[in-house]
């Protein structure tokens, strides 16, 4: 990839805040969004290349910076180092991984995301989601649901395209160990990749009430990403998918008694 990776670990410079972000935080949040969406879906009228997309999301958090985010990433280079394409394992907080992780990971290797086929609808925002090639699945039938991540998964991962995948299908504060299911695991032992577990705390994007996707903006919850070490899938893979949320369990836990 030729787009700026960002440095390991990263942590988001003391920006000043203008007084219309300090006051008006969703507001300021959501012109930012509106406005890269609206470049971004624009640059795919001739195409819309991985790099382009990092650029976008690096864009999207370096504007919303300046809205009093604060970003903190770390063991990227986890990720980076590895010499092919892997299954990144997550929970499921917000719409801010979606916009984030493609400047996090897709600055060193294409990424394709496993998300509800609904966003790949959404007016304006659907033709940068479908230029980014995921795989969507419709939430309603999990047999037909996991056949097409297993099937497409492997297609991706056999050209080099690592997958990230939400097994915790609901957007959720808190790890729900219930919830959280194997699929990731099951993708990277049937196509013989590893899996690179990730953390992450994005309520600062809150969960709308009538809209999901649109909830109330909150500064001052800084946003982490954490990366843990790549697995290798051994067996059936029970170790494995307790060891992913183990580690999820263990970097939330840290982050809410910071």
């Amino acid at each position: 990839m030729n787009t700026e990776a960002f440095p390991d670990p990263y942590h988001s410079p003391l920006i000043p805040v203008g007084p219309f972000a300090r006051h008006l935080p969703s507001l300021a949040f959501y012109a930012q969004v509106f406005s890269i969406v609206c470049e971004a879906a624009w640059r795919t009228r001739k195409g819309y290349t991985m790099t382009q997309w990092a650029t976008d999301s690096r864009t999207f958090m370096h504007r919303t910076e300046f809205c009093g985010l604060r970003y903190h990433i770390e063991n990227a280079t986890a990720f980076a180092s590895l010499p092919g394409p892997c299954v990144v394992v997550a929970n499921h907080m917000s719409t801010m991984e979606t916009f984030c992780m493609p400047a996090i990971l897709a600055a060193h290797r294409p990424i394709s995301f496993v998300l509800k086929r609904s966003l790949t609808r959404y007016p304006v925002f659907q033709r940068v989601v479908n230029a980014a090639d995921p795989i969507a699945v419709d939430r309603v039938n999990p047999r037909e649901d996991f056949k097409a991540v297993m099937e497409q998964g492997q297609e991706r991962l056999a050209r080099g395209i690592s997958v990230i995948v939400f097994p915790q299908t609901t957007r959720t504060p808190a790890l729900d160990r219930s919830a959280f299911n194997t699929i990731g695991v099951k993708l990277a032992k049937k196509a013989g990749v590893p899996i690179v577990p990730l953390a992450l705390k994005t309520d600062a994007w809150g969960v709308g009430t009538l809209f999901k996707d649109f909830g109330r903006i909150r500064p001052e919850l800084p946003v982490h990403f954490c990366f843990g070490d790549p697995i290798s899938v051994q067996g059936a893979g029970k170790n494995e998918h307790e060891e992913i949320m183990e580690f999820i369990h263990w970097k939330l836990a840290t982050w809410r008694q910071a």
